[in-house]
C-alpha cells in the first residue's frame, strides 16, 4: 500500500546536536526509566517551563526522532491515525503521524492534549497498555509498537476545569512528571545561554518574573514563563532599552486588564 509521508501534516525532529538543557531533579532517569521499561508518559507543568526542550533533549539522549503533534480542538483521531486521500487519480493511504511515530519506533510527542475532544484521545488507550497496539481500522492492520515507540503526552494543569480535563481513564494510564519553572539562579544562567545577556541582566529578567508570578492569585490568569524571559533577553541583547523590553514581552503579552498592566509597569520600573 502506497504511502507518501511529505503529505503527513507533522513535525518530525531528529537533533544531531544535543539541546542545551539543565535538569531540575531526576526527570532525565525518570524519563530514560521509562523509555527502557516502555511506560507511556505525561509531562505536567505551566505554559513555557521546557516542557518540549526536555522531550528534545531526551531524543537526543536516546538517540531517537521525536514526532510531535500540537493537539487543539478539532483534532479528530483520523488526522492521528491516517487518512485515504486521492493522488493522482488514486485512492492512498497516508498514516498519520501517530501511526508513522509507531511505524519507525519514533517518540511520538502528543503538546497539550488537553485541547483535543476527548472522543479523540481515546485512540491513544492501546499503545498505553501491555499490549502496545495501534488498530488501523480503516485498513484492517493492527500495529505493535517496536521497542523503540514511546508515547509522551503534556498539558498544563493550570487549564483544568469541568470541560477541559482529561479523563480520568486516560490519566491513570501514564506515569506523571511534574514540571514548574526552575530556581532563580538556574532560570537566571537559562535565559543568559538562550538570549545573549550578560548574568546580571538575566537575575534582574528573572527577578522580575518572580514578581510578576506573584500576581497569579491577584487577577492575573497566566504567568510570565521562562520563555517569555528569554524573549525579553533577546530584545535587550538585540538593543531595546530594558523597560520597553519587558513591557513588549512580559506585559502585553499576558494581560490586559488596565489595573493589572499599572501594577506590573511599577515592578518594571522597580526593577530596572
Amino acid at each position: 500500500m502506497q504511502r507518501d509521508l511529505q503529505e503527513i501534516d507533522m513535525n518530525i525532529q531528529r537533533e544531531d546536536t544535543a539541546p542545551y538543557y539543565i535538569p531540575i531533579g531526576d526527570e532525565a532517569a525518570v524519563f530514560e526509566t521509562a523509555y527502557q521499561k516502555k511506560l507511556p508518559l505525561m509531562l505536567k507543568g505551566p505554559t513555557g517551563c521546557g516542557k518540549t526542550r526536555f522531550i528534545r533533549y531526551m531524543a537526543h539522549r536516546l538517540r531517537r526522532p521525536v514526532v510531535t503533534v500540537a493537539c487543539h480542538d478539532d483534532l479528530t483521531a483520523s488526522d492521528l491515525v491516517g487518512r485515504y486521500l486521492v493522488k493522482g487519480g488514486e485512492t492512498v493511504w497516508i498514516d498519520g503521524p501517530l501511526t508513522h511515530a509507531v511505524r519507525i519506533g519514533a517518540i511520538c510527542y502528543l503538546d497539550e492534549i488537553v485541547e483535543a475532544r476527548q472522543d479523540t484521545t481515546v485512540v491513544i488507550h492501546p499503545l498505553t497498555d501491555d499490549r502496545r497496539i495501534l488498530p488501523v481500522e480503516k485498513t484492517g492492520e493492527t500495529l505493535t509498537a517496536p521497542d523503540e515507540f514511546m508515547l509522551v503526552i503534556s498539558f498544563n494543569p493550570g487549564y483544568q476545569s469541568l470541560l477541559k480535563d482529561l479523563k480520568p481513564s486516560t490519566k491513570q494510564r501514564f506515569l506523571a512528571l511534574e514540571f514548574d519553572y526552575p530556581a532563580a539562579d538556574r532560570e537566571a544562567e537559562i535565559v543568559a545561554h538562550e538570549s545573549g545577556v550578560d548574568i546580571k541582566t538575566a537575575r534582574s529578567l528573572v527577578l522580575l518574573g518572580s514578581k510578576i508570578r506573584n500576581l497569579k492569585d491577584k487577577g492575573l490568569e497566566e504567568t510570565v514563563s521562562t520563555r517569555l524571559l528569554i524573549y525579553a533577553g533577546q530584545l535587550i541583547q538585540g538593543g531595546i532599552r530594558e523597560q520597553r523590553a519587558c513591557e513588549i514581552s512580559m506585559l502585553q503579552p499576558i494581560t490586559d486588564e488596565p489595573d493589572v498592566k499599572r501594577g506590573i509597569k511599577e515592578l518594571i520600573t522597580s526593577v530596572f
